[in-house]
C-alpha cells in the first residue's frame, strides 16, 4: 500500500496475537510507553480475548498488523464497569503514518457500542506522540500521578487522560 492509503482497521482475532505481542514488545523495549519490562508472548496476548466486552482493534497494511488498540478493565468494582483503560501501540517502522489516529477513530465508537461511558489511560510525560493523539481525539489531561512506579529503578510520573463517551451518559 502507498503512504497515502489508509490502513484496514478491523476487530482483532486470536490469530493476531503474535503480531500484537511483537508490536507490544517493541514498546516495552523502547521504555517510552509502559512500565512493563517482561516481554509478551502470543499466548499472553490470547488471554485478552477472554473478555470480549473489551474492544481490541488492529490496523493492517498488506495483510500485516501495523498497530493495535485495546480496552481493558479499569477496576473490578461494579460501579466502574462503564470505564475502560486503553493502550495503543504502533509498529516502529509504521510510526508517523497516523495509524494511531485511524485506530482511535474506530475504537471510540466501538467502546461506545460496548456500553462504556469513559476511557482512561496513563502516559509518560515525554511521550509526545501519545499525548498529541489523545488531544486530537478529545481526551483531556486530568493530572499527573507523581512517582507512579519505577521503571529500571527510576521513579516515573504519568499523565492521566480521560474521555467521556457522551452518548452513554444520557
Amino acid at each position: 500500500m502507498s503512504q497515502s492509503t489508509p490502513p484496514v482497521i478491523r476487530t482483532a482475532q486470536r490469530t493476531d496475537s503474535a503480531a500484537i505481542a511483537h508490536i507490544y514488545n517493541e514498546g516495552i523495549e523502547r521504555r517510552i510507553a509502559t512500565f512493563e519490562t517482561r516481554l509478551r508472548t502470543a499466548a499472553d496476548i490470547q488471554t485478552w480475548f477472554d473478555s470480549p466486552q473489551y474492544p481490541i482493534l488492529v490496523a493492517e497494511y498488506d495483510n500485516t498488523v501495523a498497530g493495535w488498540i485495546a480496552a481493558s478493565s479499569y477496576r473490578s468494582r461494579a460501579c466502574y464497569q462503564g470505564i475502560a483503560e486503553f493502550s495503543v501501540y504502533i509498529a516502529s517502522y509504521q510510526q508517523g503514518r497516523h495509524i494511531g489516529s485511524e485506530l482511535m477513530q474506530a475504537f471510540i465508537p466501538a467502546c461506545e457500542a460496548a456500553g462504556f461511558w469513559k476511557l482512561v489511560s496513563r502516559i509518560f510525560p515525554e511521550n509526545n506522540a501519545s499525548r498529541a493523539l489523545c488531544r486530537k481525539h478529545g481526551f483531556r489531561e486530568v493530572g499527573i500521578y507523581e512517582k507512579h512506579a519505577q521503571l529500571d529503578g527510576v521513579w516515573r510520573d504519568v499523565i492521566i487522560v480521560e474521555r467521556l463517551l457522551e452518548n452513554n451518559l444520557r
